[in-house]
């Protein structure tokens, strides 16, 4: 076997590199959702990203945290104690100001009906709101099975549209008008949602404080 890839051969959409000393070939990514492994694999590059899926792991983890750093923890920490594997969780969620940062760590069982439903019921709550400002947030745990763990946070700020606007992404993503990109989530490539999205900020975050190691 041949030297390990770098950690992190990290690119961020933009051009920008991060690059780690750390070695690994091989990260599980505690997470089922299409949408997110998809994401992480076009910001990662160097090392094998392996998902729930391909486990064939489909039990629910319990996400009883408080926040999202510890729901992240929860995820990555159970992962990485069951296969022996290092493991990267996150979890991540819309902020609205004007429903005092709800739904939060609730975002993805907003309405306990899927996406279509939050989006449906996050416009009815904002109905008649005129303070549209929220942000997506994002805590990432890299959990190692000798015990060490790192952590990345990341924001995206925006506001709230009156009516979903495109149908790219996942989630609240045609509800959310990005101030970085001008535009709505829900029309942006990958390409322009990666380069300034909560995730791969968060990514970044862990990318560089793995690199001060």
């Amino acid at each position: 076997m041949g030297p390990a890839e770098p950690l992190f051969c990290l690119y961020i959409y933009g051009g920008i590199y991060y690059n780690c000393v750390m070695t690994l070939e091989k990260v599980i990514v505690a997470s089922s959702n299409e949408g997110k492994i998809r994401e992480i694999k076009e910001i990662f590059t160097g090392v094998e990203i392996v998902s729930l899926k391909d486990l064939g792991f489909n039990e629910e983890i319990p996400e009883t945290g408080e926040t999202f750093k510890e729901n992240a923890l929860i995820k990555a920490g159970t992962i990485c104690k069951k296969y022996g594997l290092p493991a990267l969780a996150d979890d991540s969620g819309l902020c609205v100001y004007a429903l005092d940062l709800a739904p939060g760590i609730y975002s993805a069982r907003f309405s306990g009906e899927g996406s279509a439903a939050n989006r449906k019921l996050l416009l009815k709550r904002m109905e008649g709101l005129t303070d549209r400002k929220a942000y997506f947030e994002c805590s990432v745990c890299l959990c190692f099975p000798d015990g060490k763990t790192i952590y990345g946070q990341g924001r995206t700020y925006g506001r709230i549209l009156y009516e979903e606007i495109g149908s790219n992404g996942f989630g609240y993503d045609p509800l959310f008008w990005s101030l970085d990109l001008r535009k709505s989530f829900g029309v942006a490539t990958e390409e322009e949602k990666n380069s300034v999205s909560h995730r791969a900020r968060a990514l970044k975050d862990l990318a560089d404080k793995i690199a001060r190691l």
